[in-house]
């Protein structure tokens, strides 16, 4: 049987605290009456840098700054995504937290994959 990586195990934990942050801010600035188009975009905005901490520290234990702005890459990608799949679920009436709520964890399989692969690679890890 293939158990998940600690790797992963910590990124699942990592991206829970992440998540809740983010989330926060996205109920907080939707109950303000926020669009939930400029509410997802904040609520990225302040959570890149805090995620950047955590997952590079705490998950792919690799604290080189320099990788920021791949990092904003990848999290401009999910922003992306997020409009996109919000955009569906909505147009199926299907409520904005539940539908923000659905994403999260398909969202999160799509970042950790991509900031295993594009931002903390072990080709990166040799660069430093």
């Amino acid at each position: 049987m293939h158990y998940p990586s600690k790797k992963f195990i910590r990124f699942l934990i990592v991206g829970g605290i992440n998540t809740l942050f983010g989330y926060s801010i996205f109920i907080m600035l939707i109950l303000l009456n926020f669009r939930y188009e400029i509410a997802v975009l904040i609520s990225t905005m302040c959570g890149v840098l805090f995620n950047f901490k955590t997952i590079g520290t705490f998950v792919f234990k690799n604290k080189n700054n320099k990788l920021i702005f791949k990092f904003i890459l990848v999290y401009a990608m999910i922003y992306f995504l997020q409009l996109f799949f919000l955009k569906q679920l909505l147009s199926y009436k299907i409520n904005l937290f539940v539908a923000e709520a659905l994403i999260l964890l398909p969202l999160a399989l799509v970042s950790y994959t991509l900031n295993k692969i594009f931002v903390f690679s072990k080709l990166e890890q040799r660069k430093r």
